[in-house]
């Protein structure tokens, strides 16, 4: 089975070898890496790690956390490897088709940015969705319209008691209005970092050149 473990890891040479040589020592595969975010000296990076039949992934952690100040944040299964290319050929797939735009970047946006799920939501509900995407009747958003890309705090009253119980991570953008929302979810986790939501922004600012209002 695959894996995508994130971890936190002094931002220093070497570091990421060890854990590399560390996940190795317990017969697991990397099959490849992507850097999330470095800021005040620590690196968040994204492994997708092959795991041998039989084995539980709490040995990822172990094996992970024997590194000298290494903290796995999460670690959940996952299909295919990490493909840091995906924005470019997303934006290029809605520029060839305005129309079904909206529908083609929600359906694109999980695989980007590692999510469960996402959705587009307008002043009327649901304008476009990914696959396992919740249903959204008569949810009532407080935080739309809204201003700028921002995470979400799934413990809020407005969050379905769904997601609180498989511990959904939220976050949001604007995708060229404020009355046009992405969000974006995450069952299980890992957290929304700063450098993510950017990404997210950046990307939807990106899309929303092409889509028609």
């Amino acid at each position: 089975m695959s894996f995508l473990i994130r971890v936190q890891l002094p931002d220093s040479p070497g570091t990421l070898g060890a854990v590399a040589t560390a996940l190795g020592a317990i017969g697991a595969d990397i099959l490849s890496v992507d850097v999330v975010e470095r800021v005040g000296g620590t690196a968040i990076d994204d492994l997708v790690v092959e795991l041998p039949g039989g084995r539980l992934p709490d040995v990822l952690i172990t094996a992970a956390e024997s590194v000298e100040g290494v903290e796995v944040d999460a670690v959940r299964p996952y299909a295919g490897v990490l493909d840091t290319h995906r924005e470019l050929e997303l934006v290029e797939e809605v520029a060839a088709d305005p129309k079904g735009g909206l529908a083609i970047f929600t359906q694109g946006v999980p695989k980007i940015i590692r999510a469960g799920w996402a959705l587009v939501i307008g002043p009327s509900g649901r304008l476009a969705a990914s696959t396992a995407a919740p249903e959204l009747q008569e949810l009532d958003l407080p935080w739309m319209p809204l201003a700028r890309a921002t995470v979400l705090d799934g413990e809020e009253s407005w969050v379905p008691e769904t997601w609180r119980e498989l511990g959904t991570e939220l976050a949001a953008t604007p995708v060229g209005k404020p009355e046009r929302v992405l969000l974006v979810g995450r069952p299980g986790g890992p957290m929304f970092r700063a450098a993510e939501v950017a990404r997210l922004a950046h990307l939807a600012g990106i899309v929303s050149v092409v889509l028609p209002d």
